[in-house]
């Protein structure tokens, strides 16, 4: 089943885990850079500024660095909001030394656009809306506002106001563009890594679930001579004992408690034997299980089996592996939950390949997300009744991705559309169709062979 309360991380709890230390020592990297430029321009390009307000700008970034490295643990991770003061104390404190230093004159304007790209791979969207806000009205105010840069002759180097123009708006577009792009990007990132990691842990419950299946059926498997054997001296017991009534009772108790450790084991280990039928099943039985848990859900689901070549007499044995039954599971649970009345699930089979087609009557997948099914916390697939059918639905995407994701791995194709313009499809849908899902694998890749061995001596566990 597909975990509803797994969500994407927002931007505030990805913030939380930026160390302090690693912004300390950025910072120390731009206070390095800041003093070399300051002085190379003093005494290398021979520039007249105003080196006293220079320095004891730079001076207050050394004094704010040298208190958080003191007063907080080294190992301390600040929060959306420690980390939003840090970078806006940078910006504002590049923003006072470019003014002193020319304003958009200066070259180095262009590292505004260094606080606005963090907070938008690094911060929540808040949070890079206020830093490029400030960044846009920074540039604004350097523009206009800003002390010359005088050379040791007194010339005032000075662009023409065209290019500071040019340059303000440069800035304005850069501030836009890249945080939009690097947030985008950064966006994009975040939600493969939430869903993959989400599939792994999807992927090792079902790994734990099959592991404890198969000890169960193992030691149902085991436990099953000697409990045999106990009803069996128990049962003789019984009718030896008819003379002794408070013994006979006792040798009944045994005998039904053997009973009933029978059941339990057979109840908790559907097979009751170690055998390959814990690693192998026929397509059509493996189709079944991954349905099981919706069959019950108020849906109609109709099962059909369609061998493509003149031999139809074997369906073909594929291994019963984790993936390939959640990921099919979550097929038919997304079918089931948008279905209005029936489900079709559609089993084929030939020479190259083996299909597994789900079919539902409900609203289908919206035409322009149809390019884009299997994506991580991607919305809905419509407004419809579904929601109040199952409204712990969050509709973000992850149980698709998760199918794809698994049954991919597994070797397979899929693809997405719906009744109305499947004419890919090998014969048409059912009349009144919705969604149509198709999975294909290489028969090559997934087909164990006559399952004959199967039902072979069962192996004896060893310690």
């Amino acid at each position: 089943m597909t975990q509803a309360n797994i969500r994407p991380l927002d931007g505030r709890t990805r913030a939380s885990w930026i160390r302090l230390r690693t912004m300390i020592l950025l910072r120390w990297f731009a206070i390095a850079g800041q003093l070399t430029a300051v002085t190379v321009a003093q005494w290398a390009l021979g520039l007249q500024l105003a080196f006293g307000l220079c320095y004891l700008t730079i001076g207050a970034s050394v004094v704010g660095n040298l208190v958080a490295a003191f007063v907080f643990p080294q190992n301390k991770r600040l929060s959306e909001r420690e980390n939003l003061a840090m970078v806006l104390f940078d910006l504002l404190q590049l923003t006072a030394l470019l003014a002193l230093t020319g304003g958009l004159h200066n070259p180095f304007a262009l590292l505004l656009l260094a606080p606005v790209t963090i907070s938008a791979t690094a911060l929540s969207l808040r949070s890079t809306l206020v830093l490029g806000g400030t960044a846009i009205i920074a540039a604004s105010v350097l523009a206009l506002w800003h002390l010359p840069l005088v050379t040791q002759s007194g010339d005032v180097l000075r662009q023409p106001g065209i290019f500071v123009f040019g340059h303000w708006a440069a800035l304005l577009i850069a501030i836009v563009f890249t945080s939009a792009y690097s947030r985008r990007v950064t966006t994009e990132v975040h939600s493969m890594a939430d869903a993959l990691s989400a599939t792994q842990m999807v992927l090792a419950r079902e790994q734990k679930l099959s592991d404890l299946s198969g000890v169960v059926a193992a030691a149902a498997h085991e436990l099953g001579t000697p409990l045999a054997t106990i009803k069996l001296a128990s049962t003789e017991l019984l009718g030896d004992l008819e003379d002794r009534p408070d013994l006979a009772e006792d040798a009944a108790l045994i005998r039904d408690q053997a009973d009933r450790c029978r059941d339990i084991l057979r109840d908790m280990g559907r097979i009751g034997k170690d055998d390959l039928h814990m690693q192998r099943a026929q397509l059509t039985a493996v189709v079944k299980e991954a349905a099981e848990p919706h069959l019950e859900r108020g849906k109609t689901v109709m099962f059909s089996d369609n061998p493509m070549d003149r031999d139809p007499a074997r369906a073909p044995t594929i291994p019963r592996k984790p993936e390939i039954i959640h990921g099919l599971r979550n097929l038919v649970q997304n079918a089931v939950d948008f279905a209005e009345t029936t489900v079709w699930i559609e089993t084929e089979w030939s020479a190259e390949d083996i299909s597994v087609r789900i079919i539902d009557n409900g609203p289908g997948f919206p035409p322009q997300h149809l390019g884009r099914i299997g994506d991580p916390f991607l919305r809905r697939r419509s407004g419809t009744a579904s929601e109040t059918a199952r409204p712990e639905y969050e509709g973000m995407g992850l149980g698709l991705f998760i199918a794809k994701t698994f049954l991919e791995r597994s070797g397979a194709r899929l693809r997405f559309a719906n009744g109305s313009d499947s004419g890919w499809l090998r014969g048409l849908p059912p009349a009144g169709s919705g969604a149509v899902v198709e999975v294909v694998w290489p028969r090559r890749l997934l087909d164990l062979g006559p399952d004959d061995s199967v039902m072979g001596e069962n192996q004896r566990l060893t310690a």
